[in-house]
Formats: structure tokens, C-alpha cells, sequence
């Protein structure tokens, strides 16, 4: 395949509307009035509500029918073809709808019950260069289509790649709720998103050469790239140095969960809880019990090191601290129910050992205990045999029973002393379920007699 060839499959002239179609496109974007403001009153208000109640899905429904990108559009591309007229028309829409967007989430959130900053807002305030990347491709995409036959999908998907509602509705809980960190960070945000967008359709309307509308001479056009490389320049370095910050963090983050996995059972105590303040790089540490010694904390900071992490920025409590006792107030309240059961579930095991041990150790006892009982009674019992087992049938395994083995000379117990014997037992080992057998020493065989209770 020739270059040739090869650099048709990017060419996009071949697909470009009609010069004053695109003209009359972009100007009628521009308006804001009647339809569009409705509109975009009517997004504002649903992307609030989506940044309130924390769904993804409502933010984007209000992207998509947002109509923020038009004056935008109309900015840049009035710069690109120096027509002023429509600059200025563009300008002063765009002031007009970012005020009434303003207004109408101030006013949402200043109503709405629920204030609290969830996700969806806290990821409107830290704009990096990221944001800025987004914003103009995201643009070059938009502005391409604009002046393309083929739009297919493209407008809306730029709308929600450029995000341009969140932050104007973040600006205005800023300002509802005086936490104007959010506003000011949101504002950055959304002045990021719309000056990238702007340069896009800039860049793209002088590349694909639309005509001058305005003669301009060279002097007032070297101005002109003036202000426009100072508004670039101011916008951006804030960004790449915010984006350089979110790097930083996040390979702190990283050795720091690297870390806390290493050190998180030490010298038999666990790791209760940690709190990372990524900002200044600290670490709080909190160990169950009653803390760690001398060595396990020098231990501890030594292979913080080998993570590239500052040892003097680390933390390390135990549970009973009491400085730290109300912060963590549930945490502890949380391991003292564990550690509680895990008691009770210590001393129950260990009753039940207590008991088989004894159990085992009476087993001679016993033995002894009803041969001395039952001789007086009955002389001809020589001696006797006492152990405690299972009964199996079909797999099936009974409960631990008493086996008693009455050993006699010849023919000396008579079956209804037999009985007696068996029904002494029951009562003496407090058992109806003993089984007892008879044998007599003169026999090969036994005789046997199963008492069954």
C-alpha cells in the first residue's frame, strides 16, 4: 500500500458538511434562550439530583441532554474564522448560561435535605491533566462531527467524556453549603473542560481551513495567539501539578498497603485499624490489646524503609489508647464484642475439656467404686469390668454408654438378681441407657444379658 493510499484513510475533507451549514449550526448552538435554557435548567436540575443521591446513571442521562457544548463550540470556532460578532455573541450566552447553572443548583442543594458530599462530588474537585487530555480530545471528537456528514453517536458521547454538568452542579453545593473548596475546585474544573473544548474546535476549524469571516490584520491576529497561549498557559500548569500530586499519591498508596499487609499481625497483636492522610503522608497505626514493645515498633519502622516510607510520618497506637479512644470509639466497642466471644467460646471449650478429662479419669474409679458397692451384696461377684463406648448400626453411631462387665462363679447369680443388678446400676450411674454383661469364670462362653433402657 502507498503513503498515499495509506494517508487517505485519515482524510476528512472528503465528509465535511457545507462551510455555512456548519456556520449556521454552530450560531444557532450558540443561543440560549427559550428551548435551550429550558433545557438546560431542566439538566442542571436532574444532574443535582444525580450528584445527591450518588448515581452514575442520572449524571449521564444529564449530560446527554445538556446543551453547554454549543457556545462553546461557537467560541472556538469564532476565534478560528475571527469572526467577533459571534465571539461575542458566544461569550455572552455562555456567561449566561453558566450563571443560570450556577443559580439553579445553588438553589437545589440549599433546599434539598440531603447534604452530605459523596463520591460523585468529591471527584469534582481535584481536576489534573488528565481532565485536560479528556476535555480535548473529548473536543477535537465533538467539533469533528459537528463539521461531519457521518455524525453517528459522537455529540453524545462527548457530552458525557467532557462532563460538563457535574462540576457547574458541584460549584453550586459549594456555594449552598459555604464549602467553597468545592466551588473553587469544581470551577477549575469546569473552566478546564470548557477552554479544551474551545482550543479543540479551534485547532480542528483552522486545520480543516473554514473560511475568514472578518479581515483581520496581522498585529490584532498575534494578539490574539497571545491572550489564547496565556489563557492555555494558566489553565493547564495548575493541572499538571495537581496531576503530578495524584501520582505521588497513589505510589504512596500503593508501598502503603504494601506495607500495612507485611505488618498487620506483630508480636501476637493485630492490626486493628489504619488511616492514610495522603496529603501529608502520615500513617496511623492501631494495635489491638495493649500495644507493641520497644523492639516490634523499631521493627516496624525498619521495614517501613524498605517501602520508601518516612518513619517519623508513622503512627502507632494500640486499642486501649485513650488518646485516640473516642476516635475509634466503635472500632474498639466493635473488637471488644469479638474479643468477648471469643472468650466465651475459650471457656466453653475448655469446660467441655474439663469434663472429658475427668470423665476419663473417673472410668477406673467407677470400676472400683461399684465392685466395692455391689460385692457386700452380692459375694459371688468376684469382680468387675467398667468402661464407656458406642453401639454402631448401619453406620449409625449412639451416644457414649457404660458397659459393665460382672464377672461370677458358676451358675451363682440367678436371673432375678441379674435384673436387680442391671436396675441397680441404672439408678447408680444415673443412666437407663448402661449395658450390662455376666460371665462366668468357669465358662468358655459368656453369657450375656443386654440391659436395654
Amino acid at each position: 500500500m502507498r503513503a498515499k493510499e495509506f494517508l487517505s484513510f485519515f482524510n476528512i475533507r472528503s465528509e465535511m458538511e457545507d462551510y455555512e451549514f456548519i456556520h449556521s449550526e454552530i450560531e444557532r448552538g450558540v443561543v440560549f434562550r427559550g428551548t435551550n435554557l429550558w433545557i438546560l435548567i431542566f439538566a442542571i436540575v436532574v444532574a443535582s439530583i444525580g450528584l445527591n443521591m450518588n448515581s452514575t446513571a442520572v449524571i449521564i442521562g444529564a449530560m446527554l441532554i445538556s446543551p453547554l457544548m454549543g457556545p462553546i463550540n461557537g467560541m472556538g470556532y469564532s476565534l478560528a474564522t475571527y469572526d467577533f460578532i459571534l465571539f461575542r455573541k458566544a461569550l455572552k450566552n455562555f456567561s449566561f448560561a453558566v450563571g443560570a447553572s450556577l443559580v439553579t443548583s445553588t438553589l437545589y442543594f440549599a433546599v434539598t435535605p440531603v447534604s452530605t458530599a459523596h463520591s460523585e462530588i468529591l471527584a469534582r474537585t481535584s481536576p489534573t491533566i488528565y481532565d485536560v487530555l479528556i476535555a480535548l480530545f473529548g473536543g477535537l471528537a465533538g467539533i469533528v462531527a459537528i463539521s461531519s456528514k457521518m455524525k453517528g453517536n459522537v455529540i453524545p458521547g462527548v457530552a458525557i467524556a467532557t462532563a460538563l454538568m457535574p462540576p457547574i452542579c458541584t460549584a453550586g453545593y459549594g456555594l449552598a453549603t459555604l464549602q467553597f473548596y468545592y466551588f473553587f475546585g469544581a470551577m477549575y474544573l469546569f473552566t478546564i473542560n470548557a477552554v479544551f473544548i474551545g482550543v479543540s474546535a479551534l485547532f480542528v476549524c483552522q486545520f480543516l481551513r473554514f473560511p475568514i469571516r472578518t479581515i483581520v490584520d496581522s498585529d490584532r491576529r498575534k494578539r490574539l495567539n497571545q491572550y489564547i497561549s496565556i489563557i492555555l498557559t494558566i489553565t493547564i500548569v495548575p493541572s499538571v501539578y495537581f496531576g503530578y500530586l495524584l501520582v505521588q499519591n497513589e505510589k504512596f498508596s500503593q508501598r502503603a498497603q504494601m506495607f500495612i499487609k507485611e505488618i498487620s499481625i506483630t508480636e501476637g497483636t493485630y492490626l486493628l485499624d489504619q488511616r492514610l492522610n495522603l496529603n501529608n503522608r502520615n500513617i496511623d497505626l492501631i494495635y489491638s490489646g495493649y500495644g507493641l514493645s520497644e523492639e516490634s515498633r523499631r521493627n516496624i519502622k525498619t521495614k517501613a524503609l524498605l517501602y520508601q516510607i518516612d518513619t517519623s510520618k508513622i503512627v502507632i497506637n494500640s486499642g486501649v489508647n485513650l488518646s485516640i479512644l473516642d476516635q475509634n470509639k466503635q472500632v474498639f466497642e466493635t473488637e471488644k464484642d469479638m474479643l468477648a466471644k471469643k472468650l466465651n467460646v475459650t471457656e466453653y471449650m475448655l469446660q467441655t475439656s474439663e469434663k472429658k478429662v475427668d470423665s476419663l479419669l473417673q472410668i477406673p474409679v467407677r470400676g472400683d467404686m461399684i465392685l466395692k458397692e455391689i460385692k457386700p451384696l452380692y459375694p459371688q461377684i468376684s469382680s468387675c469390668s467398667y468402661s464407656e463406648t458406642f453401639i454402631y448400626s448401619d453406620s449409625i453411631k449412639s451416644p457414649q454408654i457404660p458397659l459393665v462387665i460382672m464377672f461370677s462363679k458358676k451358675a451363682s447369680l440367678k436371673n432375678t438378681d441379674k435384673q436387680k443388678i442391671q436396675d441397680w446400676l441404672k439408678s447408680r450411674l444415673q443412666n437407663n441407657d448402661v449395658r450390662t454383661l455376666f460371665q462366668d469364670e468357669l465358662l468358655d462362653e459368656q453369657q450375656i444379658v443386654i440391659s436395654k433402657g
